[in-house]
């Protein structure tokens, strides 16, 4: 009896073992799950390599991070190209992610058409009711939401500034009159010449290599430049800088980023920030399983001005304080 009962209390003490090993391993995988221990997929389509859409990524990828999540990221770059945007939109979709960051007006597009079911978040949207991926800012509809590039004051305070400052008559931009971005952005930049009596000049470039030929047919035609966010010219901008430089013809821009390459001035804001907004919103779809539909799309927070005081300087232009510019050395 006694060999007997030390063999059950032995039993008893080995179940009671496994049994706590077992909580142990329950317990380890409760707590797991409640600290979103997963990964996520995220399918990343940026339209072209620049500075502002790779700070705009960046901040995207940086929302996530600092949101705790673990994301393993599938990223496509469309070169400017719309047969390449296509093509990756549709790989994308093909490997189903969680969701998909689309960065420029024809990424977002392209993804839209794609799918009607993954979660989109876009950046670097100028007009996103216009280029038909969402219903309203307000209430977006469908599985696409994001953060726009355009604040309503920055392009007639760009040519009001041009107009009243520099005296310039007539403004010329290049720009890819097949991005839909990019005509809503003349289309303003025109109503605001009407308001301050100046003139646009445009020239169209579909590819980056033909900018500097657009610049150069148009830099004995006008008296300053105003390039918008434009996702071709600003790919190729050091062209657009070279060519007017040459002729003591002011550059204004649509970017931060391109102020610190040399453009003239800006109002702008930072494409990290709505990179980083956009990336928030990410979260909130994977976090607390919120649809695109319910989360409003954004305009950028903040419009600074900018002025590049070397370029400044090679030009001629005086910085007048007036101007309230934050000077950029």
């Amino acid at each position: 009896m006694k060999k007997r009962f030390s063999l059950l209390a032995l039993t008893a003490t080995a179940a009671l073992a496994l049994a706590a090993c077992g909580g142990d391993k329950a317990a380890d995988d409760s707590s797991k799950a409640e600290s979103g221990d997963k990964t996520y997929n995220v399918g990343i389509l940026q339209y072209v390599e620049h500075p502002s859409l790779n700070e705009a990524t960046k901040g995207f990828k940086a929302a996530l991070d600092e949101a705790g999540l673990d994301v393993k990221y599938q990223e496509e770059n469309a070169q400017g190209d719309a047969s390449i945007n296509t093509t990756a939109a549709n790989n994308l979709v093909a490997a189903a992610p969680d969701v998909i960051f689309t960065n420029a007006t024809p990424s977002a597009q392209a993804v839209a058409e794609a799918t009607s079911d993954i979660p989109t978040l876009f950046t670097s949207v100028t007009d996103a009711v216009g280029a038909e991926l969402i219903d309203s800012m307000e209430k977006p509809g469908g599985n696409v939401t994001g953060t726009v590039d355009t604040h309503p004051d920055a392009i007639p305070n760009t040519v009001k500034f041009l107009a009243e400052e520099l005296e310039a008559k007539k403004i010329g931009m290049v720009f890819n009159s097949g991005e839909q971005n990019s005509r809503v952005q003349v289309d303003r930049a025109k109503e605001a010449a009407k308001e301050n009596g100046v003139t646009i000049v445009e020239a169209s470039a579909s590819t980056s290599a033909e900018v500097k030929q657009a610049t150069e047919s148009l830099v004995d035609k006008v008296d300053a430049f105003y390039i918008i966010t434009d996702n071709t010219v600003v790919s190729a901008l050091e062209s657009v800088l070279d060519v007017a430089e040459a002729k003591k013809k002011p550059v204004m821009v649509g970017e931060l980023d391109s102020v610190a390459r040399g453009g003239l001035g800006a109002y702008g804001f930072s494409y990290y920030d709505i990179g980083k907004e956009a990336g928030e919103m990410a979260a909130e779809i994977l976090e607390d399983g919120k649809k695109p539909a319910d989360i409003p799309a954004a305009y950028p927070a903040n419009l600074k001005f900018e002025i590049n005081k070397e370029t400044a300087d090679k030009l001629g232009i005086d910085i007048d304080k007036d101007w309230d510019a934050e000077v950029v050395e």
